[in-house]
């Protein structure tokens, strides 16, 4: 670990819900997104992020695009990580 940065205990979980989000899909609805957080228990802060994205239908380039700009804005990539 890096000086100055914290790896939270949810790092990653962003990714595991963008991965299993897109199994079998070619793209996702937020509205369902929203749901799997909910269902997952996402962390606050993590959730704060995945509600913050814009309704409509996403392929996987342009959600992880959305969440990664949320994660930037707010300096918590280098805690949660970032999504691919």
């Amino acid at each position: 670990m890096r000086l100055g940065s914290f790896q939270a205990e949810e790092f990653g979980d962003l990714q595991r819900l963008v991965d299993g989000m897109f199994i079998g899909r070619e793209t996702v609805d937020r509205l369902d997104l929203v749901v799997q957080a909910e269902v997952l228990d996402l962390a606050d802060d993590l959730m704060e992020i995945v509600t913050l994205l814009p309704p409509g239908i996403y392929d996987r380039r342009r959600l992880c695009d959305q969440l990664n700009s949320a994660l930037a804005a707010h300096g918590w990539g280098g805690t949660y990580g970032t999504v691919e």
